[in-house]
């Protein structure tokens, strides 16, 4: 109970399956905001093809055009391949992460990659970002299960997850990609990752819908989770969960959440005020 909580505001997830595009400067003021609520991790760039994601296709020029943010702010960028992080390396992110899933159907719609693929571009990912000075952090997607009819199971998640421990990633995020995951799952997967590789910082990635949020929220923490990713206004969806009320979990709910069950969050609910106000903005001008 004694250890704080570490919340990873993901404007990158919320932002990219907008069907507008936003405006640079739009997206340097929400993360300012967020960033000034007490966000001190943010995931807020991606270094794919633009063809692939259009909406993160500026993400260089926010991140020139961000200036000076908080002491100790940590931006976060997603990357696919050694020419991602090259890109990256070029601006402030301090961390690059990469896109594991345990589904192969999934690793070929989101990537383009098959299994194998996937893990040699992470070995390559994981050497440019050591060159480069950057952190190496990987989000194993469909971590809870998959709407393709793909194999899952728990052990086929410690196999991923053992793959990134041995190019000595230090961080993977258990996602549940599809919102399928029921509380007693995140639970069960969360101790049995953490137990199974004790010196790896493990944290959760979790979609729900938001009647069912806070059950989850609270499955991952009893089950030891002290690190979230979250985003504010509950913004970003999922087009393969079925259920378009599955999204990212709001930042909000969850400091208020955790921080009613007695757990030591980094800032309080009502600092998101200016943010929030702001996503809701973005949402009605370009996300519906």
């Amino acid at each position: 109970m004694d250890t704080p909580v570490t919340i990873t505001e993901c404007p990158r997830d919320a932002l990219q399956g907008c069907r507008r595009q936003i405006p640079t400067t739009e997206k340097i003021v929400l993360l300012r905001l967020l960033a000034a609520a007490g966000s001190r991790r943010l995931d807020c760039a991606s270094f794919v093809s633009p063809r692939a994601v259009p909406q993160m296709a500026d993400s260089e020029a926010v991140l020139a055009g961000l200036g000076p943010l908080p002491p100790g702010v940590e931006l976060i960028g997603i990357v696919l391949n050694a020419r991602g992080v090259e890109r990256a390396a070029a601006t402030a992110i301090a961390t690059v992460g990469y896109p594991l899933s345990i589904s192969p159907s999934f690793q070929r719609q989101n990537a383009n990659q098959s299994p194998g693929e996937a893990l040699a571009a992470l070995r390559q990912v994981k050497l440019a970002a050591d060159a480069a000075g950057r952190r190496t952090l990987v989000y194993i997607s469909m971590a809870f299960g998959n709407p393709f009819g793909d194999p899952y199971g728990p052990e086929l998640v410690e196999q991923a997850v053992a793959a990134a421990a041995g190019l000595r990633i230090e961080e993977v995020l258990l996602a549940d990609t599809a919102g399928l995951a029921q509380p007693a799952a995140v639970a069960r997967l969360v101790e049995q990752v953490r137990s199974r590789f004790p010196g790896l910082r493990v944290g959760v990635h979790l979609h729900s819908r938001p009647d069912t949020a806070a059950e989850k929220i609270l499955a991952a923490y009893d089950a030891g989770c002290r690190q979230f990713d979250c985003a504010t206004g509950g913004l970003g969806g999922c087009p393969f969960a079925g259920d378009r009320l599955v999204g990212n979990i709001a930042t909000e709910m969850l400091l208020e959440v955790l921080g009613e069950h007695g757990a030591r969050v980094p800032f309080s609910p009502e600092a998101l005020g200016p943010a929030r106000a702001y996503t809701e903005r973005l949402r009605r001008a370009y996300c519906r």
